[in-house]
């Protein structure tokens, strides 16, 4: 439906509080000079550009009239440290959280799910499911018991959101994906980081 430009007013342009799409970085977005900012009711509309100097990636934001954001683009995407995790790892989760940043909560789970198969597959856990391969990769790494069972978890969003009959969880939103990105960062960090963050400190040893 097309929108009367008569509707629209100037106002706004306020400084925006976001986490960058491009940088990650979590900042106060300014106003383009010249560049106004569009109001319709309650809502404003505008473009903002990324604070840091080396980044000033733009913005299109939709916000209020308490300055919060009600939707960007590019979305904001939750934080993800990426280093020391295998290059394929990275790119199924990545996904998953460019899923979950667009509203896409099915799509995102089974991605989520595909990234815990890539870590059995990467860590060499075999099985004849992924149930199964979450049990072998207590052999072959380190994890506290509260993350393993995490994974299972996980696994079971995973299989509601591939398949209709499977009714574990209620419904696939907003809060279960938050949560399981979490969990899957966690368990990610415990496997490739925590070795890499301690080889560094033992190579600041004095000799």
């Amino acid at each position: 439906m097309l929108v009367k430009l008569k509707q629209f007013s100037v106002g706004g342009n306020r400084p925006l509080s976001l986490r960058c799409p491009a940088c990650r970085k979590t900042g106060t977005f300014q106003t383009i000079e010249n560049v106004h900012d569009l109001r319709t009711g309650d809502i404003f509309l505008g473009q903002r550009f990324c604070p840091d100097p080396s980044c000033r990636a733009q913005v299109f934001c939709v916000y209020d009239l308490q300055s919060n954001v009600v939707k960007s683009y590019p979305p904001q995407r939750i934080d993800f440290d990426s280093k020391a995790i295998p290059a394929t790892i990275v790119k199924t989760f990545e996904e998953a959280l460019s899923c979950q940043a667009e509203g896409m909560h099915v799509a995102a789970a089974i991605m989520i799910r595909r990234t815990l198969e890539e870590l059995c597959q990467d860590k060499g856990a075999t099985g004849a499911n992924l149930k199964a391969r979450v049990n072998t990769l207590q052999s072959s790494v380190v994890l506290p018991q509260g993350l393993l069972a995490a994974m299972d978890d996980l696994r079971l969003l995973g299989n509601d959101a591939a398949h209709i009959e499977a009714q574990t969880y209620d419904a696939i939103g907003q809060d279960e994906l938050e949560v399981a990105i979490e969990l899957t960062k966690e368990i990610l960090k415990a496997v490739y980081q925590l070795d890499d963050l301690l080889g560094r400190l033992r190579a600041l040893k004095k000799t």
